[in-house]
């Protein structure tokens, strides 16, 4: 089908999508999990992903090729991501406010599906799955725009949710993957007025920098993730090992991954040998991959490393590869993340109560993390079930976005009469 007619097709299915039940839409959500867990579905999206590994293998890096891989574990995270939307409270018809009016009137502000949510993102399948959950608990019909390496992937994981969703009553066109994967598709999206509600760009900072600049329809800006975490002078240094750590190498292609350090210049002549050492030898004598630490000079003059260019502290590495300065004091610190943060998720890792309530006052991000990790910004993480992207705006959506986030809102106004 060509772009127009998936659009066509989605707008068709918004008024069905809305009537349905929130039995019928957890039922649909059920079957959509089930078809991922069952032997053929899952052959064949197995088969499919490794066509598109196969295909990708040698233009993109052994990181990215992890955001594409696919195993029976991974759907099986997919599955229960999604059993976990279905368990959620229905978000639609909530009545967010309700006012009663001295002439009578009862005016409720009720939460109501968006229509038609278009999400554009790039090579990473569980992204299909999840969107769609999301998108169908909260009443909202998805289509589903993903990156050419993961299109075969993402055609047999929908092909496998739209089982779920017919099986349960509701219109197959409820969730839409397009088919063309060229930029005309993406600028297709953005313009495309009367037929797409909201449109979500998940990826990189080019794709998001192109809808916010290019998108007619409303666009919710996500977050290209240059995360912080910033290591005081009280803090607790064998729990900041193990946190950094977590935070960039536990899946450093993600969006919520470390990319810069900062640590105090007091504690640096110490705690900065013992982060090489981390990062480095310790991981390789465990047989895993390495972090290269990029320095400022400060941090250059105290252990070995690649100097830091000029865009290292503003680069998104989704790689194994740290930035790494040294600052003078959380004020240095909170400073340095205002001219270098995404507003993303950025953390403090200290036992100095006024720092870290200076830090959590003035850092301006959608997740700010105190002595824990910033791999927790996630919708399952946060408890909503999974996300339709992490926004960075400040405007109706701001850090991981669940099933609230997808829903807008209407006054219904009941009276008895009443004139004015």
């Amino acid at each position: 089908m060509t772009t127009q007619e998936i659009l066509t097709a989605a707008r068709d299915a918004k008024g069905a999508l809305a009537l349905a039940t929130a039995s019928q839409r957890n039922s649909a959500l059920l079957g959509m999990a089930a078809a991922l867990e069952d032997p053929a579905g899952q052959q064949a999206i197995l088969a499919a992903n490794a066509q598109d590994l196969e295909a990708a293998r040698g233009h993109i890096s052994d990181v990215m090729l992890d955001r594409l891989a696919l195993n029976e574990a991974r759907l099986a995270g997919m599955a229960q991501g999604i059993r976990e939307v279905a368990a959620l409270p229905d978000p639609v018809g909530a009545v967010l406010r309700r006012i009663e009016r001295p002439n009578g009137l009862v005016i409720e502000k009720t939460a109501v599906p968006m229509g038609v949510i278009a999400i554009i993102y790039e090579s990473r399948p569980n992204v299909t799955s999840d969107a769609a959950a999301l998108a169908l608990k909260s009443g909202n019909v998805c289509v589903l725009r993903c990156g050419k390496e993961a299109w075969r992937s993402s055609r047999a994981i929908v092909e496998a949710l739209r089982r779920g969703v017919a099986g349960a009553g509701l219109p197959v066109t409820a969730v839409n993957l397009i088919e063309d994967t060229t930029h005309a598709s993406a600028n297709q999206l953005m313009t495309a007025v009367g037929y797409v509600d909201l449109l979500i760009p998940r990826g990189g900072a080019g794709l998001i920098r192109a809808c916010v600049e290019n998108a007619k329809v409303p666009c919710i800006q996500t977050g290209t993730g240059i995360c912080h975490i910033y290591v005081d002078d009280t803090a607790d240094q064998d729990k900041a090992l193990r946190i950094i750590e977590n935070a960039k190498a536990s899946r450093p292609s993600v969006c919520n991954a470390e990319e810069v350090c900062l640590v105090h210049k007091d504690i640096a002549a110490a705690f900065l040998p013992r982060l090489a050492q981390c990062l480095g030898l310790d991981r390789a004598a465990r047989g895993l991959h390495p972090v290269e630490l990029r320095l400022d000079e400060r941090a250059a003059a105290l252990i070995p490393g690649t100097p830091a260019g000029p865009r290292d502290f503003d680069t998104e590495f989704l790689d194994y590869i740290l930035a790494v300065g040294v600052v003078d004091d959380v004020q240095q610190a909170i400073a340095h993340i205002a001219a270098h943060s995404t507003g993303h998720s950025d953390a403090i890792l200290s036992q100095t109560q006024a720092h870290i309530d200076r830090f959590c006052a003035a850092v301006d991000s959608a997740a700010v993390y105190v002595n824990c990790s910033t791999r927790f910004t996630d919708g399952g993480e946060f408890g909503l079930g999974c996300e339709m992207g992490i926004s960075t705006q400040k405007l109706h959506a701001r850090g991981p976005m669940g099933l609230a986030e997808l829903c807008t809102y209407k006054y219904i106004v009941r009276g008895d009469g009443q004139i004015r």
